[in-house]
């Protein structure tokens, strides 16, 4: 490794392994450049893992009057369900009208968006009378219910596309490493950036890497970075925190999603089945201090249990919340907006005086042409011969058009033969690591051999996701996967334990009890 980081003259190294950075990756290295990813913790740790998990043009920018972001949004999610039919699904949404006027003005609002989607639309919205919105969702408040309208959009599984994305990276030629640390900047005589300083975070070995260009993608950290390169220049980001809650599937047992147009804090509000659960999320609230876990406030909590109440015949508490986590919106400083939900989710490309390339804002459906606009600019800071980017066409790892949604396993594309392969070989592979969830061993040392899963944290929280949908059942299975990691990594006995230890600290904190 120290061979191949300190002897290569990259063409483009980018920090931060996110949907950016990582999609800007694929985006350089399928045009042939000389690509290095560095993530200092594991992929998506951050905002990318935290999501709403939709892939959608978002109807409330429409709402603002952004037609350009939705249009933009919407073109992406036609490539994206193209490019990786094995993650991204169409997902019905039902809007539940209690007022004479929603239903018209929701449904002239959905109709254009619609229309901006055209030949690329995933489906027509309709207006649904009051037994129609009942049968689709069984669970919804019927006191004054008039009836809904009933549109579409995309769904996803945000780490399991970022983890398929990262072998799609590495597929195209580029070296990407996570658990890998920015340091600080080298600079020629002319003050120019010319490559970096990275260390391996668990050997603490550092390496001196020579780049044409740099591609600062850390999101909500981008200052940091930036700073860095010169500490006087003024801050761009902001930031606030969105909270989702996970429930059983009970409080909506059904495929269908409920959107609520207009909460309290001028958000827009999901409830969407997935992966067996329902989320209900999101709220906005502004943050001063960014943080890769960031912890949930009472008031949020509550914000989201008082609405879901509002709309759903059970009323969920406290006591019914599987897990909660917490992502930051890497937002974009607007002088002109009076809160963070009023901010364009419109990426930002910045080249510093030292040729620092930074990509800032934007939102999961975007990814792909945003990291195209910043290797765009990256060839130019470089100066090597531009390369159209051809990501519009480029299929992610595990494409596989037929899924079946009633076997696990099919969210890994065509992945999954291997992983059934592991268990024919080794039938212990076969059992599940929880009693209550399809998860199985082979998925484990799947992650371990294929997908770059290091620590027991990589596995339960973003090559299998059950942090994010049971806290406990995550805490229960703890020793069980740490055994399977200690064995396929050959660890000692105290680092399992650490492993352990620090695995539950973290779940607890998606518990609220």
């Amino acid at each position: 490794m120290k061979q191949i980081l300190e002897n290569t003259l990259w063409d483009i190294v980018i920090i931060g392994g996110g949907a950016t950075g990582m999609g800007s990756a694929i985006d350089a290295a399928s045009r042939g450049y000389k690509t290095l990813l560095i993530e200092k913790d594991d992929y998506g740790k951050g905002t990318s893992s935290k999501s709403t998990k939709l892939i959608h043009g978002g109807v409330r920018y429409l709402q603002q009057g952004n037609f350009s972001l939705v249009l933009e949004a919407l073109k992406e999610r036609a490539i994206l369900k193209r490019n990786a039919p094995h993650i991204v699904h169409d997902l019905k949404f039902v809007v539940p009208t209690y007022d004479w006027w929603e239903s018209p003005f929701y449904g002239i609002g959905l109709k254009l968006y619609d229309w901006l989607a055209g030949k690329e639309g995933f489906g027509d919205s309709e207006f649904l009378s009051k037994e129609e919105t009942i049968a689709y969702i069984p669970t919804v408040s019927q006191e004054g219910l008039r009836g809904g309208v009933i549109y579409h959009d995309g769904q996803f599984d945000d780490t399991r596309l970022l983890v398929n994305m990262m072998q799609t990276a590495k597929e195209q030629g580029a070296t990407v490493l996570n658990y890998t640390q920015f340091l600080e900047f080298s600079k020629n005589d002319q003050s120019l950036i010319d490559g970096a300083t990275i260390q391996n975070v668990f050997t603490k070995e550092k390496y001196q890497i020579k780049a044409k260009s740099i591609i600062n993608a850390t999101g909500v950290f981008s200052d940091s970075i930036r700073q860095k390169d010169n500490p006087s220049i003024p801050k761009i980001m902001t930031s606030s925190q969105g909270v989702h809650i996970v429930l059983d599937k009970s409080f909506l047992p059904s495929d269908t999603a409920i959107m609520i147009p207009e909460t309290e804090d001028g958000r827009v509000l999901f409830a969407v089945p997935w992966h067996d659960k329902i989320i209900i999320g999101t709220t906005d609230t502004p943050v001063s201090k960014y943080d890769s876990e960031p912890l949930p406030k009472e008031k949020e909590i509550d914000f989201l249990l008082t609405h879901t109440g509002k709309y759903l015949t059970k009323n969920p508490t406290k006591k019914d919340i599987k897990s909660v986590f917490v992502g930051l919106r890497p937002l974009v400083k607007n002088g002109n907006a009076e809160n963070t939900a009023e901010i364009s989710r419109e990426h930002v490309i910045e080249v510093s005086k030292s040729g620092l390339i930074s990509i800032a804002g934007g939102k999961w459906t975007t990814y792909r042409k945003m990291a195209e606009d910043t290797v765009d600019k990256a060839t130019m800071v470089a100066v090597v011969p531009f390369v159209k980017s051809e990501t519009e066409f480029l299929n992610i790892h595990g494409h596989q058009k037929q899924k079946s949604e009633q076997n696990p396993l099919s969210i890994y594309g065509t992945d999954s033969k291997h992983i059934k392969k592991l268990g024919d070989i080794n039938p212990k592979l076969k059992e599940k690591i929880h009693p209550n969830y399809p998860f199985i061993k082979a998925q484990v040392v799947w992650a371990i051999q294929k997908e770059d899963a290091k620590t027991i944290e990589d596995i339960l929280a973003r090559r299998i996701r059950l942090l994010f949908l049971d806290a406990q059942a995550c805490i229960d299975v703890a020793e069980s996967v740490a055994d399977l990691l200690q064995e396929h990594l050959a660890m000692s006995n105290e680092w399992k334990e650490k492993q352990i230890v620090d695995l539950k600290k973290l779940a607890q904190q998606y518990l609220l009890t």
